[in-house]
Formats: structure tokens, C-alpha cells, sequence
């Protein structure tokens, strides 16, 4: 039988919101372009992927990065001064997820954020502060998940070691990096199934202390 963990490090867009591709692409059908555009525009196209890694390792502030978005898919230039407002506005907080998050460190379960970010202001600060022992945002460090030290940074500031921690995240490739340093990993797609089977990772003996 696996060991038991005693800290959750998780990711933010998609984990602790609701589905980002899916506000992705409504706001693709927004604007006139195929559904997958942006998504399509990042597995295939070099200076996408490169304004990406840019902005999410904060190298390039919002204005340009929304600009070279915007040329890139072609759309008007008066989508440029709210291109990630708008992206991201089909993806609330899930609240089950902030519930059971709450819950589980309120136990004593050690927590961390460990995100990359596309700008780093819009963030719950408060929210962040109530629910997490530790906060790795990329835009703040200088590198980005798949980078190990996301994931080791995440480890440290929970006050765990990697062995001791589950990782969770709703893109696969992210969960590597994470799985080859020791951590479990859960692999989101919906709150349900991601807070059963973190019930099933974390460690029992956690559960009734004082966070």
C-alpha cells in the first residue's frame, strides 16, 4: 500500500476555477474564430509558445503580452487592453474545490499553492492567505511548472517533503515532474473525484489538528 501524504500542493486555474479551455473557448466563439483557436495557436505556433513561457515566468508585462496575443489570432486591436479579463471570464471559483481545500486544512493537512500565472494581480489574496501555507505563483519566481523547482518550492514552503505530498493538477503533463520527485499526483478533471480521492491519499493522522 502507498504511504499516506500529509500535504497538498494544487494548482489554481482549472483546479481551484472552473474549466479554463472551456473559457477559452468561448471566447474564441466571441470573437468569430474557431473554438480551439488559442489552444490550436499554442501546440503549433513558436511565437505563442514563447509569449507564453514569457508572461507566465514574468519576463513580459500584461500590455504586451495581450498585444502579441492579439495580433497573433487576428482579432480586433480592441481586444487587447482586456484580452485576459475576457478570456478568463467563463471561469469562476469552484466553490466545492475552495470547500474541501478549507476543509482539509483546517484538519491540519498542509497546503500550497503551486500555479502558473498569466499576471499575477488577480489572484484572491485573502482567499490565498485562508487556504494556503505556502504560494508558488511563476510570474513571482522566475520559472514555471514543468520546471521541478515549482514543485520543490511548493514542497518547501508546506513544510513538507516531496515524498510527504500530493500534487494536483488538471494538465497531465504538469503531473510528472511531481510523480519523478516522489509526490502523488492527482490529475484533475472535476471536484468530486479530486477531493475522494485526496481523502484517500492524505494521511489519516493529519485530520482533527489545528492547521
Amino acid at each position: 500500500m502507498a504511504a499516506e501524504r500529509s500535504a497538498v500542493l494544487l494548482d489554481w486555474g482549472g483546479v481551484m476555477t472552473g474549466d479554463l479551455f472551456g473559457s477559452f473557448r468561448a471566447f474564441c466563439a466571441e470573437e468569430g474564430l474557431d473554438s480551439d483557436a488559442l489552444a490550436t495557436l499554442f501546440r503549433h505556433d513558436r511565437d505563442a509558445r514563447a509569449l507564453l513561457i514569457d508572461f507566465e515566468c514574468g519576463r513580459m508585462d500584461e500590455p504586451e503580452f495581450e498585444r502579441g496575443m492579439v495580433r497573433l489570432l487576428g482579432i480586433a486591436e480592441r481586444s487587447d487592453s482586456n484580452f485576459i479579463d475576457r478570456l478568463f471570464a467563463a471561469s469562476d471559483l469552484d466553490n466545492a474545490m475552495v470547500e474541501g481545500v478549507r476543509a482539509l486544512h483546517e484538519r491540519g493537512v498542509r497546503t500550497a499553492l503551486v500555479s502558473n500565472s498569466w499576471g499575477t494581480r488577480r489572484y484572491p489574496r485573502e482567499l490565498l492567505a485562508e487556504l494556503f501555507d505556502g504560494v508558488v505563483i511563476s510570474g513571482l519566481e522566475g520559472f514555471r511548472k514543468p520546471d521541478p523547482r515549482m514543485y520543490e518550492l511548493g514542497a518547501r514552503r508546506a513544510g513538507a517533503a516531496p515524498q510527504e505530498c500530493v500534487f494536483v493538477d488538471d494538465l497531465a503533463f504538469n503531473l510528472d515532474p511531481a510523480r519523478e520527485l516522489g509526490m502523488a499526483v492527482v490529475h484533475h478533471t472535476d471536484a468530486r473525484t479530486t477531493l475522494a480521492e485526496l481523502d484517500r491519499l492524505v494521511d489519516s493522522g493529519c485530520r482533527g489538528a489545528a492547521g
